[in-house]
C-alpha cells in the first residue's frame, strides 16, 4: 500500500500465519487478498521497559551511541531486498564495535507482534509489506521512538547540515503522528503508469497525455492483439496508486484532503472522483484489461507485463527491482506522469511521488540510540547511492543520485520527478486507514475493473465506507491541512 504495499513474494502458509497472529493485534491482516488493519491490544508491555544505554556524545557520535552494545534490526525483504540495510549495518558495526543481529523477513507483523506485546521489540524495523505493524496504534501507545534527535543531529556528509536539511521536506511531514516525527520513510517512490518504451517505439505508439487519449490508444493496442492494461487483481489497491492520484491531480489537493480527512461527501461531492472512476469503468466495459488479471498477484501481473501480454501497469518505482528476474534486457522500463482530464487543478506533468518504506525505532528496544544512528548512516550519500544502485530506487536524501548512471526505470523515475518540479502529490489515506483503502475500497475497485460494479455505485459505496471509519471511535483519526 503505497509505502507499505504488499510488494513481497507469496510464502507458503503466509495467510494462516498472519491470521494466527491477528489476535495479538498490531498487524494489518490480509483478508480475501486485501489488507485489513487490526486494532492493537494491551499497553505494549510498559512495565517491562528498561533503561536504554547511552554513551558519550561527540562530533562523530552526536546521538550518544554506547560502544559495544548490540543492535537488532528487522528488515522487510520484499521488492527491495535487504542487502542495502546489511551494508549500512556493517558500517555501524565498525564504528561502534557492536554486533548487529539482522533478520530479513517478509511477515514483519506476525513475527514482531508478540515481541511488542511483551516489551521486547527489536531496535530498528523496516515496517513494510503485507501484514505490517499498525504504526498508528504503536505511536499512540508510545511504542515508537521520537526521532527529533535524529533530525537535529549533524548529517554524516556535512556536519554543518542537520539530518533534517538533507532529506525531502515531504519526508518530514509524512513521518508525523500529530506533532511527533516517529517514522522515517527511507525510500522515495514514484507512482504512475509503467510501460516498455521499446514496445511503444516498436509499435509507433506515443504515451498519452490525457484520459481520452489513453482510451483511444487502448483501442489501437487491442486491435494488435495485446491487452492495454494489467493489474494485481489479488491486491487491487495497486490500482489506487494511480486512481487516487488522478483524482487529486484533476480535483486539486483541497478536495483530496477532504478525502484524507474523512469529511462527509468528500467522494460523492467531488467531480474529479466521478470523472476518474468513470474512466476506469469505461476501460473495463471495453475489456481493456488483460483477461484473468483479477486472479493475478503483483508478481504474476508484472511477469505478464514483461512478456508483452499487456502494455501498461499501475505501480511504484520498486517494480524495476522486483520484476528484474523476468524483465528483458532491452525492455526500456519507463514511468509516465498522471493524465490530464477536464478542468484540472494541477498542470500536465503532475506526479504522485512520496516517501515510502517506513523505518521505525522501538522506544522500548534495548538500543534505540543505536537504531537512530543506523538511520543516520543510511541517510548518508554513500548509502543513499548504494540503495539506488542495489534496488533501483530513490531515497529521501535530496540529490543523492546526481552524477550516477541510473538503470532505465530509475532514470525514468528521476526524469519525471525533476520535470514535475513542485507539482508533486502526496496522499495520506492509504497510510492512515489501510483497512479502508486496501480491503473495503480495494474490494470495490476489484469489482469495478471486472465490470461488476458501475462507477456511480463505486462512488456511493466508497463514501459509505469512509463514513463508517469516520464514525468509528475505535479508529485513531488524523487530519492534514497541507
Amino acid at each position: 500500500m503505497g509505502s507499505t504495499s504488499a510488494h513481497d513474494n507469496e510464502g507458503l502458509g503466509r495467510r494462516n500465519l498472519i491470521k494466527r497472529s491477528a489476535a495479538l493485534g498490531l498487524i494489518a491482516v490480509p483478508t480475501m487478498g486485501f489488507l485489513s488493519a487490526c486494532a492493537t491490544g494491551g499497553d505494549g508491555g510498559d512495565d517491562k521497559k528498561t533503561d536504554a544505554p547511552k554513551g558519550e556524545t561527540s562530533e562523530k557520535n552526536p546521538l550518544g551511541v554506547k560502544n559495544g552494545v548490540a543492535l537488532e534490526a528487522f528488515i522487510f525483504k520484499g521488492g527491495l531486498g535487504d542487502q542495502y540495510a546489511k551494508d549500512a549495518e556493517a558500517d555501524f558495526k565498525t564504528a561502534y564495535k557492536a554486533e548487529v543481529k539482522h533478520t530479513g523477513i517478509q511477515e514483519v507483523g506476525p513475527k514482531l507482534t508478540p515481541r511488542f506485546a511483551g516489551g521486547n521489540p527489536p531496535d530498528v524495523i523496516d515496517n513494510s509489506g503485507a501484514g505490517h505493524l499498525d504504526m498508528n496504534k504503536l505511536s499512540s501507545q508510545g511504542q515508537l521512538q521520537d526521532l527529533a534527535e535524529l533530525l537535529d543531529a549533524p548529517s554524516l556528509d556535512d556536519p554543518a547540515k542537520k539530518v533534517r536539511d538533507v532529506i525531502h521536506p515531504s519526508t518530514l511531514e509524512k513521518g508525523k503522528h500529530g506533532d511527533v516525527f516517529d517514522v522515517l520513510y527511507y525510500a522515495f517512490t514514484i507512482y504512475g503508469t509503467w510501460y516498455s518504451q521499446k514496445l511503444l517505439d516498436d509499435k509507433g505508439w506515443t504515451y498519452p497525455k490525457t484520459l481520452d487519449e489513453m482510451v483511444t490508444l487502448c483501442g489501437e493496442i487491442k486491435k494488435e492483439g495485446i491487452a492495454p492494461w494489467t493489474y494485481a487483481g489479488k491486491f487491487p489497491y495497486y490500482v489506487h496508486f494511480n486512481l487516487f492520484a488522478q483524482i487529486a491531480k484533476i480535483g486539486g489537493m483541497d478536495a483530496w484532503m477532504a478525502i484524507d480527512n474523512l469529511e462527509p461527501n468528500a467522494w460523492t461531492g467531488n467531480d474529479a472522483v466521478k470523472q476518474v472512476v468513470e474512466h476506469y469503468e469505461e476501460l473495463a466495459a471495453k475489456k481493456y484489461f488483460l483477461e484473468g488479471s483479477q486472479g493475478l498477484t503483483h508478481i504474476q501481473s508484472q511477469t505478464a507485463w514483461n512478456k508483452r501480454k499487456a502494455v501498461f501497469i499501475p505501480n511504484g518505482s520498486w517494480v524495476e527491482n522486483e520484476a528484474a528476474p523476468t524483465t528483458p534486457k532491452d525492455f526500456g522500463m519507463t514511468v509516465g506522469a498522471l493524465f490530464d482530464g477536464s478542468g484540472d487543478k494541477h498542470p500536465h506533468g503532475t506526479l504522485r511521488a512520496e516517501p515510502s518504506e517506513p523505518y521505525i525505532v522501538a522506544s522500548k528496544g534495548k538500543n534505540p540510540r543505536g537504531g537512530m544512528e543506523l538511520l543516520r548512516i543510511m541517510l548518508s550519500k554513500k548509502h543513499a547511492q548504494n540503495f539506488a544502485t542495489k534496488v533501483k530506487s530513490l531515497t529521501c536524501v535530496v540529490d543523492a543520485t546526481e552524477g550516477m548512471t541510473l538503470s532505465p526505470g530509475l532514470a525514468s523515475a528521476n526524469k519525471v520527478f525533476k520535470e514535475a518540479g513542485e507539482n508533486l502529490l502526496s496522499l495520506q489515506l492509504q497510510e492512515w486507514y489501510p483497512a479502508l483503502t486496501d480491503e473495503k475500497l480495494g474490494g470495490l475497485t476489484g469489482q469495478l475493473l471486472t465490470g461488476d460494479l458501475k462507477a456511480a455505485d463505486w462512488i456511493k459505496k466508497a463514501q459509505a465506507e469512509a463514513d463508517k471509519v469516520a464514525q468509528d471511535d475505535s479508529v485513531t483519526k488524523f487530519r492534514r491541512t497541507s
